[in-house]
């Protein structure tokens, strides 16, 4: 099935407001190339290391949405999430999805993240220092579901889980991902000694690429996906939700009462400059809240009153 594709130049200052509207409305990708580069042929996908700044001055983003989308809505839409952005440079084709993996799966590298937590593509060869007891290693093919551990936002939560781990609080606890995307967080949590995780999407797709993630990744048994109508109304004792800050906000009272007293929650999709009303909102249900960051983009957690 073909893709539209939207792609557009801009200043690595400006970066994150366009790749946090382009994913606002429902952008099932975005990509960011060299815009230096003479032809499109050139340019490299970026894929920082984690805590590593691009080195680009200047970054050609292109966003893959549904084939059908209607191009001028789309543009309606950004330029009404955040009217500062110049949408009138942007450019719309139609692309091929391998044109899509392709580029992304050859650019796409185990990543490390904490003590023990490894995030291995499917199709790589395990990293010596990943072959080792102990290591918390989830092989992943994240298809079109957000989550591969290369953004900010994921990263941040699987730091959390690793160090929760640490600590033991991971061991044997149940898990409630919350706009679960690939799955990467939930299973990240069952490889590092959780009894059960589940994950809840509103995104059809992701809950597809879940549930192939945690057969790949051999605990299918443990984890359970829902649509957020269907999900249990239970609590748990860990609940991490990666999604964005309005949606953290709007939640917040779902997101309270799933999580048990004395559990622990971490909320990411955090833009630097949005944590303050999520802070007093999560205030009234949360102690000891506390905000990490990674370049622009923040986690705050705490623990359940």
């Amino acid at each position: 099935m073909p893709f539209l594709e939207l792609s557009i130049r801009c200043r690595l200052a400006e970066q994150p407001r366009y790749e946090h509207a382009l994913e606002d409305v429902g952008a099932l990708a975005v990509t960011l190339l060299d815009a230096d580069a003479s032809t499109p042929d050139e340019r490299a996908i970026l894929e920082p290391g984690v805590g590593q700044t691009p080195l680009w001055d200047e970054i050609a983003l292109s966003a893959l949405f549904p084939h059908d989308a209607d191009a001028l809505l789309l543009l309606a839409a950004l330029e009404s999430f955040d009217p500062g952005l110049d949408w009138t440079r942007a450019s719309f084709r139609a692309v091929g999805d391998q044109d899509w993996e392709r580029a992304w799966m050859d650019q796409y590298a185990p990543l490390s993240f904490g003590a023990r937590t490894w995030i291995v593509p499917w199709n790589r060869t395990l990293p010596p220092a990943a072959d080792v007891p102990g290591a918390a290693v989830v092989r992943l093919d994240p298809g079109l579901a957000f989550g591969s551990g290369t953004h900010p936002t994921t990263a941040l939560c699987l730091e959390w889980l690793d160090a929760l781990a640490a600590g033991g609080v991971l061991q044997d606890a149940d898990v409630l991902d919350f706009g679960c995307g690939s799955g990467i967080l939930a299973l990240a949590a069952l490889k590092l000694g959780a009894a059960s995780a589940t994950g809840v999407d509103n995104d059809p797709q992701a809950l597809l690429a879940t549930r192939d993630n945690a057969e790949r990744n051999g605990v299918g048994d443990r984890l359970r996906v829902h649509a957020p109508d269907e999900a249990p109304a239970r609590t748990y004792p860990v609940v991490v939700a990666n999604i964005l800050a309005s949606a953290l906000e709007s939640l917040a009272g779902v997101l309270a009462a799933r999580t048990a007293p004395g559990g622990r929650i971490a909320l990411s999709g955090i833009l630097d400059g949005q944590e303050p009303p999520l802070l007093q909102c999560y205030g009234g249900w949360f102690d000891g809240l506390r905000v990490a960051r990674q370049g622009d983009w923040l986690r705050i957690d705490g623990v359940r009153r």
